[in-house]
């Protein structure tokens, strides 16, 4: 499988464990542009949109679609909040 693949079906599995809590390490990294908006839309926004989910991604324009942000310099907390 190839990595976008691979990384569809660790989030459809985690997806399927129906959790309160989801830590999803850059699951967009690894498809396209067109599949990741789809992911984000669909499954983040959509099907997990009543639990907690902690998204951690280089993608800003993900993260400015979040409730809360945090942003980390080599490895310390520089900002946190409201990403507007």
């Amino acid at each position: 499988m190839s990595g976008g693949q691979k990384a569809r079906v660790c989030l459809a599995r985690a997806v399927y464990a129906n959790t309160d809590l989801y830590l999803l390490d850059d699951p967009l990294s690894a498809v396209d542009s067109k599949v990741a908006k789809t992911i984000f839309k669909n499954v983040i926004q959509g099907m997990l949109r009543d639990k907690g989910v902690v998204l951690v991604t280089h993608q800003l324009n993900y993260a400015l679609k979040c409730e809360r942000i945090a942003v980390f310099e080599d490895g310390v907390l520089v900002l946190q909040g409201d990403p507007n």
